[in-house]
């Protein structure tokens, strides 16, 4: 090997961001730590035991004059990752003294052991390699790269789903000693494709045939987008009607509760509310007296406020007289403009998919039992990891369902710091595929969705709860949900809008390197962020068991003989 004295380098160029370096003899260069490629570590020291390990970035080749001759010089364009005194590394290049003495390329063993030594063995959580060097292992810091929210990104076909996988298994595998059983990590994973459930074969899987969420749970949000049309100009009376109607109906099934609000946890009778709504829109009244209706068999009845009068209302079906000018006057709802609205009401509850929010199970559930189900806190049985399999959630209701599930999750975890005073329980939820119901956009079905998620976004991480987001479209994210991520795996990424996004949103400025996210191989990622101790390309270590996200062999499942499947006589499961 050529003794690092004659090695032919010199750092020619020093910016804030970039290290140029001019090498006259590329091959003794190389053999003096191993093959360069863009992506390979260097390190450049100085007389003070200081070293700066950078990154390459790019090549290139100038001609220089040399007598009559020419020379060709290699320069090197690198990355100041940090610097490194002793055997300890830290952020940042400004201890390094100028001009730089020697740079080298740096060795596997050093490279190593910076990633060794960069935090205790207590803290490290592992799930990736270096892509150039698989036998090096990449750390991350444990705490800081689950309580500080992570994004992960990478084109269909990259090894996204694989890599959330083997991360969530690192996870829950965790254990602080010798001890048998279930870690203590909680993790929900909101699955639109139903890929989970073989990755975890423990997991709590709730599916829409499963799941239990009562529809008197539903906050203001979740509820006008359950029930109110988009763009239906009567929107606001109706859904001012909507609350006040809900709160009396809370009221009348729990008498014993002192204050009961809109969004209070309390069941109340669906059917109270439309019969309410029913006899709203058919209401007429005395016109002398707004408290005093008549029906049509004559009789007339004088309530004492209109406390009484929609008591009245959600216990029975009134048969009301008919109009007559000038003493029996149409109520205010009378008039037509909720007549579609009590219409949805009636189809939205009688939907037989929606069993799971209107259903029977869904009136006898407890606000305990909900919870249960959720966090993997049964009564019988327990589970690190509980997934919401989207993939049979009618679409109107998805962003519904993420924003109950995520709500529930995130007052659970504030309610449970604000009675001990500390986080025993902190949750993580991995929202796959998020920008299809957390995306960019002003659209009231998302509306529900978008401010669940983007509260834990904002203030999740004071209650013990974060997120992963997922996604092969980062630039349809909500920019208040992505820009509060401070970990990121990014893979390779094909559209040019998601890779501009995701470089202007990394924390860390990598320059050329973030160029390489369409080469990127499957697996491969660039892996940056507060839990990291230095940015670096890593390959994100197979995961067992995998998810069900594998491609489908079209060519080698085409070249077999015709396979005679037919067409099946019960179609049963399509129509639930």
């Amino acid at each position: 090997m050529t003794d690092d004295n004659d090695i032919n380098a010199e750092v020619v160029s020093v910016f804030p961001n970039k290290v140029r370096i001019a090498v006259n003899d590329l091959f003794s260069f190389e053999i003096a730590g191993q093959s360069l490629r863009v992506g390979s570590f260097l390190k450049i020291s100085d007389n003070d035991n200081v070293s700066l390990i950078c990154i390459i970035e790019s090549f290139s080749i100038e001609m220089r004059a040399k007598g009559d001759d020419h020379q060709r010089v290699y320069m090197i364009d690198a990355y100041p990752l940090g610097t490194l005194k002793g055997n300890t590394f830290r952020r940042g290049g400004d201890e390094l003294a100028i001009p730089p003495k020697k740079v080298v390329p740096a060795t596997r063993a050093e490279i190593a052991a910076i990633y060794a030594n960069a935090f205790l063995q207590e803290q490290r959580l592992c799930f990736s390699s270096l892509t150039r060097q698989r036998d090096v292992k990449v750390p991350v810091y444990g705490d800081r790269f689950f309580n500080k929210h992570i994004a992960v990104v990478g084109a269909s076909g990259s090894g996204k789903s694989s890599s959330v996988a083997r991360i969530l298994q690192e996870a829950t595998a965790a254990k602080s000693d010798g001890y048998t059983g279930l870690n203590n990590s909680h993790i929900v994973i909101f699955d639109i494709h139903g890929e989970y459930a073989s990755a975890f074969p423990s997991a709590k899987l709730l599916s829409a045939d499963d799941i239990v969420l009562p529809y008197w749970l539903l906050n203001d949000g979740e509820m006008s987008d359950m029930f109110l049309e988009s763009g239906d100009s009567n929107n606001y009376n109706q859904e001012a009607l909507l609350r006040s109607i809900i709160t009396h109906c809370k009221e009348m099934a729990n008498p014993g509760v002192a204050k009961v609000n809109f969004d209070s946890p309390l069941k109340y009778d669906m059917t109270h509310l439309q019969t309410c709504f029913m006899n709203l829109s058919r209401e007429t009244k005395d016109a002398n007296d707004p408290l005093t209706i008549k029906t049509k068999d004559g009789n007339s009845v004088t309530y004492a406020d209109d406390r009484a009068r929609l008591t009245a209302y959600s216990n029975n079906v009134i048969d009301f007289a008919l109009k007559v000018q000038g003493k029996i006057n149409n109520g205010p709802y009378a008039d037509g403009t909720i007549d579609k609205f009590v219409r949805r009401i009636s189809a939205k509850v009688n939907n037989a998919r929606l069993g799971f929010m209107f259903g029977s199970t869904a009136l006898e559930a407890t606000l305990e039992d909900v919870i249960r189900q959720i966090t993997g806190y049964e009564k019988t049985s327990s589970a690190n990891v509980t997934i919401i399999d989207l993939s049979g959630i009618p679409f109107e209701v998805l962003s519904i369902t993420v924003s109950l599930v995520t709500r529930l999750l995130f007052d659970f975890s504030y309610h449970a710091r604000r009675q001990t005073g500390k986080c025993e329980t902190p949750f993580l939820l991995v929202y796959e595929e998020a920008h299809k119901y957390a995306p960019r956009s002003d659209l009231a079905r998302f509306k529900a969705s978008l401010s669940s998620i983007e509260r834990i976004a904002k203030e999740g991480r004071k209650y013990g709860v974060s997120l992963m987001i997922s996604s092969q479209r980062p630039s349809e994210i909500s920019e208040t949900i992505f820009s509060q991520c401070s970990n990121f795996l990014a893979m390779r990424l094909t559209n040019p809008d998601d890779q501009a996004y995701v470089k202007r949103l990394l924390p860390d400025t990598l320059g050329n390197l973030t160029a390489g996210l369409p080469a990127l191989e499957q697996g491969e990622a660039l892996l940056i962020g507060d839990a990291v101790a230095m940015p670096c390309v890593v390959y994100v270590n197979e995961c067992s068991p995998r998810p069900s996200s594998n491609d489908i062999r079209y060519y080698e499942i085409w070249k077999n003989p015709w396979h005679a499947a037919g067409v099946s006589d019960d179609f049963d499961h399509w129509l639930k």
